[in-house]
């Protein structure tokens, strides 16, 4: 039996409470200062179990909490088969995380932890929506920061709320704004022979004729060049002809960076552009007339933002020249391109705190991380 003002937690339900779950953070964050909903659609598109990838390999369980009849704050429970397969405690996550009370949050991780333990999880982390390959963890610092796709939102009372839970940090990953422009090249300044010193390095975009064969060379890549990296969970074939699918309106070859050095593939990077400077003052279900508005602001490719989701170079480079050189060949090609593409500002995000190496090379052109999100886990007992 609940009292009037209690708060109570179930498992979502049907259509009608998925459809619900997917909304919410944008009926409980309205109007709070910094935040911008995103796209129903692309909420959709990433937690749906008839449209997210992960469904293929993982399976979740998503729950509200309620007080009075009101949904006030959600969660979801989920598990990785790839994830499973790896060395350690049999791990878990929890993820989409969302409330404006935190009074709920220990309600949430609560049913969120139960959940996982019935089915022989040992250790809890997160939040990831749905695993490291999706919106991770939970906004620290740069809530007041321009909204950039794929990046979770949230106000600064959530993570003490989880500590408060009983979870302990267990990694921050850092985003970095990097302007385009001759002041930014400059910090960037790399030798002319540098290539010619290297080996024969080439770089080239995405061929729209070969896309499906462009996104294999990205994923193996990618996989390669972050096996073993905490919290890693490898791209799938499905995952990346998803996301190329999804991008495919606003790609352009120049989003795409391959770096080849003697004709072989050896580094990558994607680029994508932040819908939010297009459907910001949109809300999170147009009308129709902001539906032809977001079409023609498309059309247009009327973005001044971008992030890259993707960058990777091959094991096989570790500890030579090449492996510290590559990414910022990258970086040096991507602002070139910042000529043809509108972008006047890039973000490179989800850089682990742990990660020197990368950090030192970003941070010669931007020396301070804009937005912070922090991972937890436990154990559980």
């Amino acid at each position: 039996m609940s009292f009037p003002t209690q708060i109570t937690v179930s498992p979502v339900s049907g259509s009608r409470q998925l459809s619900l779950f997917i909304k919410l953070p944008r009926k409980l964050y309205d109007g709070l200062p910094g935040y911008l909903p995103p796209l129903d659609m692309e909420e959709r598109s990433m937690l749906s179990p008839r449209k997210a990838p992960f469904f293929e390999h993982g399976f979740a369980c998503y729950f509200l909490a309620w007080r009075n009849g009101k949904p006030i704050g959600r969660i979801s429970a989920q598990i990785d088969a790839l994830v499973l397969q790896q060395d350690g405690p049999r791990t878990g996550f929890f993820g989409a995380l969302d409330t404006a009370e935190p009074a709920c949050v220990p309600l949430l991780l609560e049913a969120a932890t139960a959940w996982l333990k019935t089915r022989g999880i040992e250790r809890i982390r997160g939040p990831w929506t749905l695993n490291s390959n999706g919106q991770s963890g939970v906004m620290i610092e740069g809530q007041s920061e321009m909204s950039m796709i794929g990046t979770p939102w949230h106000p600064a009372s959530l993570a003490p709320a989880i500590e408060q839970a009983g979870f302990s940090k267990a990694m921050d990953l850092l985003s970095y704004r990097m302007e385009t422009g001759p002041k930014a090249e400059q910090a960037n300044q790399i030798p002319a022979n540098l290539r010619e010193r290297l080996g024969k390095i080439t770089m080239r975009g995405l061929r729209l004729t070969h896309i499906a064969e462009d996104a294999e060379i990205l994923r193996e890549i990618y996989n390669d060049a972050w096996a073993d990296t905490w919290g890693n969970v490898p791209l799938t074939s499905n995952e990346v002809a998803s996301l190329l699918k999804a991008l495919k309106p606003v790609l352009r070859p120049e989003q795409y960076v391959l770096a080849e050095v003697e004709g072989e593939p050896a580094a990558i990077a994607l680029v994508i552009p932040n819908m939010f400077d297009i459907s910001g003052d949109l809300g999170g279900a147009p009308s129709p007339l902001g539906w032809l508005k977001l079409g023609s602001r498309i059309l247009k490719h009327d973005f001044h933002s971008a992030r890259v989701v993707l960058l990777g170079v091959r094991k096989k480079y570790m500890g030579t020249a090449l492996r510290a050189m590559l990414p910022v060949l990258i970086i040096d090609e991507l602002m070139h391109r910042g000529h043809v593409l509108p972008y006047r500002t890039i973000e490179l995000g989800w850089v682990l705190e742990t990660h020197r190496g990368l950090r030192n090379l970003i941070e010669r052109i931007s020396p301070t991380p804009y937005k912070r999100h922090r991972m937890f886990e436990k154990i559980l007992p």
